[in-house]
Formats: structure tokens, sequence, C-alpha cells
């Protein structure tokens, strides 16, 4: 037997040069929260092609119910009451937030607006808005309407429009009823 090395199928690793990939590199495995898929825009479309924006149906006061949203109205601004902010509510890493209190209405009734930092400064007293995506919140067991963020304030022409101030519908008190059926 010689001890001469003969030519093997081993070879030696810290010889090896690293192998050169051509094209993207390999697809990670996915762990247990991959991540979010990428968000695309969605388009309604129709045979005739995208669909157009519906137009907006105008409710009028009178007919606003408690826990109800997505009212698009025109009202008048009758009157507005700042809502004086408690010491020590706001901290310090918060901005004061203002709010006030708008009587507003229209030819059938009139509700109180609350409205909430840049919205106090469209809401004077005389000006006639149109609020879309208005929603009724509830307050001490009455009504109260109010703009969120999804919603819009836009002030326009000032319409003829004699407010009833004598049907307010945030006088009205309402009580949270549980129905057993």
């Amino acid at each position: 037997m010689s001890s001469a090395p003969t030519s093997s199928n081993t070879t030696d690793n810290s010889q090896q040069k690293p192998q050169e990939r051509n094209g993207p590199p390999p697809r990670r495995r996915q762990g247990r929260n991959p991540p979010p898929p990428t968000r695309t825009r969605y388009q309604q479309t129709t045979q005739g092609g995208t669909q157009e924006k519906k137009k907006p149906v105008f409710v009028k006061v009178d007919q606003l119910k408690p826990g109800t949203s997505g009212h698009t109205l025109t009202v008048k601004v009758v009157e507005q009451n700042s809502v004086p902010q408690k010491p020590g509510v706001a901290s310090s890493h918060q901005r004061p937030v203002r709010i006030a209190e708008c009587l507003v209405g229209d030819e059938t009734a009139s509700i109180l607006f609350t409205a909430r930092n840049d919205q106090v400064g469209l809401m004077k007293v005389g000006t006639t808005v149109n609020l879309r995506n208005a929603k009724i919140d509830m307050f001490k067991g009455s009504m109260r309407l109010a703009v969120d963020k999804w919603g819009r304030i836009e002030v326009i022409e000032p319409a003829d429009i004699a407010v009833r101030v004598d049907n307010n519908l945030s006088l009205v008190e309402y009580e949270l009823v549980n129905v057993e059926g």
C-alpha cells in the first residue's frame, strides 16, 4: 500500500470559491408574522368604465334620529357658545382643545352642534354651512350633531333659511331601554 495522496471526490472547504448568483435573490421564508400585503387602490368599475360618485342625499334636521350617522345637511348657525376648558384636564403633551356648542337648524327644526378645534372658526353666527358625513352623538341623554375627521364642514353662500328654534331636538331627552325578545 502506498501512502501517496490520491485524488478523491472530497474538497477542502477553505479553498472553495463562493458560488456566484445571477438574477434576483431567493425568496425569504415566511415567519410567523408575514409582512402585510402591499396596498392597492380599488376602483369600482362597470361595463362602461369607472363608476361616478353618488350625489349626496340632503336630509332635514327633523329627520335626525339618535345613534345615526352619515348625514348630509344644510344648516344655518343661530348662536355659538364657547365651552370653557376645565383646568387640569389638558396635560402638557397635548394641545388644548377648543370646543363650542352651536345651535344650528333649518326650517324644520334645530339641534346643538358640537364644534371642535378648527371647526369653531367656521361656525360663526349667521353663516350657512353644509355638513357632510355628520353623526348624532348622545350627551347626557340628548342628541348632539357632530362632524368627526371623516366628515366635512363647508361654508356656503348665505341662504334665506328661517331657522325653527322652537323645535330644538337637543331638548328632547332619550333613555336607553333594553328590549328582551
